[in-house]
């Protein structure tokens, strides 16, 4: 029998056309095996509302085509069912695609959709809000923010953006309670990592696994702007967490208090509480995955 798949598509997420996309699909789908059709979003957390319907009418995959603000709409709606989320990765950083070992080609991304292989991926709440792969509350929370709005997508946007933002950046005052160890600094960087990567590379937890049952707090403490290349430098090299500014805690629990209360989630800018209760929640989210699955 024939599964189904209800791909969602973002027709603003990330760069270039999704005009070619029916396709793309059409041509590249094995049709032996599925059945699909497509939902095209139209404001946001549409996608959100698509698929938690989907998965009521017992659709068996659900497809985010986007970037990271798809997949964080489309599998958190997913979370605690059996339905499987699949991911196309169209977005300017696609950094839970990258960690899952899927190509960043349409067509090679499809074809693991017709591999069908799955896992159990745990996903992270925070007070009342999941999210599935990195958090953060510091500097990666302000580009978000100012990125959500920029009037220009793409890597090199981004990398703008970046650098005029961290020459007037002021670090947060977090204190963190881990178990009743509380732990108090200012930070550039307060991330909560689930996978490995916020996106096009950019490594901030390189042992993150999604299906340890654990999570990762990355703090980043304050640092000169002589040794930001350098800081950098090992963030894209996956050695981030073997500087002398990193520090990294694995958890299942945490309380954070933060001196501002903006975050992302996923890359999704959103407004907090100043105190955070942290979890995580293992295997509940069932995902297909490519071949080159890294960290599992």
């Amino acid at each position: 029998m024939k599964q189904k798949i209800r791909f969602i598509i973002n027709p603003i997420s990330g760069v270039g056309s999704k005009g070619e996309l029916p396709q793309i699909i059409k041509e590249n789908l094995d049709l032996s095996k599925f059945d699909y059709d497509i939902a095209i979003t139209e404001y946001k957390n549409h996608a959100k509302e698509i698929a938690y319907q989907a998965s009521l009418e017992g659709i068996d995959i659900i497809c985010a085509v986007g970037g990271d603000g798809s997949v964080h709409e489309v599998g958190t709606a997913l979370i605690g069912t059996q339905t499987k989320l699949a991911i196309l990765p169209c977005g300017s950083g696609n950094g839970l695609a990258r960690h899952l070992g899927i190509p960043m080609n349409l067509a090679k991304a499809i074809h693991c959709i017709n591999n069908d292989d799955s896992i159990r991926m745990d996903t992270v709440l925070v007070n009342d809000k999941p999210f599935l792969g990195i958090g953060g509350y510091g500097f990666d929370a302000l580009i978000a923010k100012k990125f959500d709005s920029y009037h220009r997508r793409g890597f090199w946007s981004y990398v703008k953006l970046v650098i005029r933002e961290f020459i007037r950046y002021n670090p947060i005052n977090i204190s963190v309670d881990l178990n009743g160890e509380i732990k108090s600094m200012p930070v550039v960087l307060c991330t909560i990592a689930n996978s490995s990567e916020f996106g096009n590379g950019f490594v901030v937890s390189p042992t993150s696994k999604i299906t340890d049952g654990k999570i990762e707090l990355c703090l980043l403490k304050p640092f000169s702007i002589w040794s930001a290349p350098s800081v950098a430098y090992r963030f894209f090299k996956r050695t981030s967490h073997k500087s002398k500014f990193s520090e990294v805690i694995s958890f299942e629990k945490a309380r954070i208090k933060l001196s501002q209360n903006i975050a992302h989630y996923d890359g999704e800018p959103f407004d907090v509480r100043e105190e955070l209760n942290v979890q995580v929640i293992p295997s509940s989210l069932n995902i297909l995955i490519g071949s080159n699955a890294s960290n599992k």
